[in-house]
Formats: C-alpha cells, sequence, structure tokens
C-alpha cells in the first residue's frame, strides 16, 4: 500500500517519508508522526491504517538530517540508540520537516496530525505553530508539559498512560489545567500502549483510543 517519496523543506533539506495512499478519492491527509525507533515497521503499518480509513498519510522520516533511513526495534539498546539520536536533532529543524509533511498531505485536503511518543510531543507543537494543521492528536508526548502554556491553534487531543513512568500524572494535571479546552484522555495503560509489537501494548486502551481519534479527525478534517 505505501511508497517512500522525498520532501523538501523550507530551507532545501530534503527527507524520506513513507506515503500511504487510499483506495479511491481521499478524505484528507494525515501526517503520521515517528517515535523514537524511527519510520519503522509498527509506523509504517499505522500510517497504511489511516490509508485504510480513506487519508493520504504521510509519515516524514525524521532522523533523516542525523542519520538516514534510521530504524529499529524495541529492545534496550534500540531505546538508548533512538534516545540518543533524538538528542542529536534540532528542534526548529524537525518542525520544518513536520511542516513540509504537512504540506504534502494537504494535496489530500485538510491535515490531522498523529503522533507517538516523541510525535505526541511534535504532534502538540504542529499543532501550535504549523498553519494549516487542522486537528492534532497526541499520545504520550512527554514534552507537552512543558510547552502547555503555548496555545493550540488547532483543536486538539491528548493520550496519556496512568502507569507511564517516563510522564508523571502530576504533568497530565498540569495540561489539564493549562489546556481546558483540549480534552486529555487517560488510560490504564503504560507508555506505548498504541504499539502492537512492543510489551507495553494494551489492546483495550489503543483500541479506544484510536476510535475516539479517528471520530476526531473525522469531525475535524473529513
Amino acid at each position: 500500500m505505501g511508497e517512500h517519496i522525498t520532501l523538501t523543506a523550507e530551507d532545501g533539506v530534503t527527507i524520506g517519508a513513507y506515503v500511504a495512499r487510499p483506495a479511491g478519492a481521499p478524505r484528507g491527509g494525515i501526517v503520521v508522526i515517528q517515535e523514537i525507533f524511527g519510520v519503522n515497521h509498527h509506523i509504517r503499518a499505522v500510517a497504511d491504517r489511516y490509508a485504510a480509513e480513506g487519508y493520504l498519510a504521510v509519515a516524514p522520516a525524521l532522523y533523516d538530517r542525523v542519520q538516514p533511513d534510521y530504524e529499529s526495534g524495541y529492545e534496550q539498546a534500540d531505546m538508548q540508540a533512538g534516545v540518543a539520536t533524538r538528542g542529536k536533532t534540532d528542534p526548529a529543524k524537525v518542525m520544518l520537516d513536520v511542516k513540509a509533511a504537512v504540506a504534502e498531505a494537504a494535496k489530500a485536503g485538510k491535515v490531522g496530525v498523529v503522533g507517538y511518543c516523541w510525535g505526541g510531543t511534535l504532534a502538540f507543537a504542529a499543532a501550535v505553530n504549523i498553519p494549516g494543521v487542522a486537528a492534532a492528536s497526541g499520545y504520550y508526548g512527554a514534552g507537552v508539559a512543558a510547552m502547555c502554556d503555548k496555545v493550540p491553534v488547532a483543536p486538539t487531543i491528548l493520550h496519556f498512560g496512568e502507569t507511564d513512568h517516563s510522564i508523571p500524572m502530576t504533568d497530565v494535571e498540569k495540561i489539564k489545567a493549562a489546556r481546558p479546552e483540549t480534552p486529555v484522555y487517560v488510560y490504564a495503560a503504560g507508555h506505548g500502549f498504541n504499539c502492537d509489537e512492543r510489551g507495553a501494548y494494551d489492546k483495550a486502551a489503543a483500541d479506544l483510543a484510536r476510535q475516539r481519534t479517528y471520530d476526531f479527525f473525522a469531525k475535524h478534517v473529513g
């Protein structure tokens, strides 16, 4: 269903992206933002699933500026390598790359952004900073609390796991207090509960969060 394409950011730098196209005319576009593990099998599968729902799905390879074609699994060594690689990225340039992905997805109409882990933080940042984003859904973004004083310019929903050891519930409560207009959902699950390729996967939480996101995008994207 998917293919690899090249995106060109505003500063002229090119990065790769995985694109999954719907069978018929797209109802809109979705940008799928990676975890720290790159645009790996799971993220491509997420994009495929959004394509099956009728969207043009674009998953930008946000590590390409520092380590092209990066992808990994979920072992402890992969976690450490992912954290190290993310640390090499420039946040401003990452947002340029997300913006390029939004522009590509906009060929299909309105654009929603969904992100997981690091991508959950970036989805919130996209809703704050990138014109043309119609809606955003962020999953367990540890960096959201630090920027929750920023006001998203697009409707946004957020998902967190109540047993997520990397995001304390005090952070979630801080977000709720700062952004009362933003629905914040908490699930009986841990970090990474959406990923069915890792031990933290929680089907009930993943299914519910996915349906909420589908409904949200149907309302705001198409």
